[in-house]
């Protein structure tokens, strides 16, 4: 038997969302979108698929019949929203949600890094879309050689970035910066954004940097491999978009990093790329199907250990 879900939120990371779970999964069941926008496409679109709709955002879900046997809440609004919405959805102990804006009211989660450590929260906060696509490379160079300092640059299609997206920017690089170091454990970490107009869009580009200490480079390489062949698991578009490169510095000409002084080590780096699987958005917007994906994963986990 599956078990009801709510998306609020019905633009793009939410409908991308509804469709994921009724075509792929197999424990998960649709059971309201929610949105505030009566007019919106996601809504329409909700309506067409057969759906249950509330266009009167939390408080109208909470109101319904259905509420009752819903049991996993996820949440695409925005920063903001969130905040609101966690404020009501609270009071029902046997809600989870998950949180896919930048809020981080509740502990960082990337499903392959600290699923086990966070699966019994009743708020999880899925980052970002590049903490969701850097945070494990910066792990798997962690767990061979401490990582004194993270640094992604996450370039996306401009077209894929929606008004929720642009109006999070400062909560974006904030939130990754310190999921770098709280999930990716890094000592320092660092998250740039590059909203990329570009015609034709290119689909998601991702760099990851790392300083850690010395480390055998065959190890690291293979544990970044292994690392890239688990977020592939449930996002199939995610893959190196090279081989895995390493620089030596030495502690004759270390590096400035602020807040950590002058380092040395071992500098590696990753270039990554993802395409979207193309279910409701166009197949550049691999950051919003990243997002999405690793939702769906963490929601499907959460059940797989309960059973």
């Amino acid at each position: 038997m599956k078990t009801k879900v709510a998306i609020i939120g019905s633009g793009n990371i939410g409908t991308d969302l509804m469709i994921k779970i009724i075509r792929l999964s197999e424990s998960l069941e649709m059971s309201v979108f929610v949105g505030i926008d009566p007019e919106s496409d996601g809504l329409a679109r909700a309506v067409r698929l057969g759906i249950t709709t509330c266009h009167t955002g939390v408080d109208g879900l909470i109101e319904m019949p259905e509420w009752k046997d819903i049991k996993i809440i996820f949440d695409a609004t925005s920063a903001k929203a969130h905040i609101y919405n966690w404020e009501k959805i609270k009071q029902f102990p046997d809600k989870k949600i998950i949180d896919l804006t930048p809020a981080a009211v509740g502990p960082y989660l990337v499903p392959p890094v600290n699923f086990l450590d966070n699966m019994d929260i009743p708020n999880v906060n899925m980052v970002t879309c590049g903490g969701q696509a850097t945070i494990p490379i910066v792990a798997a160079v962690n767990r061979i050689a401490k990582v004194q300092y993270g640094e992604i640059v996450a370039s996306i299609a401009s077209k894929s970035a929606g008004p929720g997206t642009r109006a999070n920017i400062d909560e974006f690089t904030e939130t990754t910066s310190e999921a770098i170091e709280k999930v990716g454990g890094a000592e320092r970490g660092k998250a740039i954004i590059i909203l990329n107009p570009a015609e034709p869009p290119l689909v998601m580009r991702d760099t990851v940097f790392t300083l850690s200490e010395q480390g055998d480079r065959d190890k690291i390489r293979a544990s970044i491999h292994a690392m890239v062949a688990e977020v592939q698991k449930y996002v199939p578009g995610y893959e190196l978009h090279q081989e895995v490169q390493f620089d030596d510095i030495p502690e004759s000409d270390p590096v400035f990093i602020e807040g950590l002084g002058m380092r040395y080590g071992l500098k590696t780096s990753v270039l990554l790329k993802v395409v979207g699987a193309g279910h409701y958005l166009p197949e550049y917007a691999g950051n919003l199907d990243i997002m999405t994906s690793a939702a769906r994963a963490t929601a499907e986990r959460m059940l797989l250990i309960k059973d």
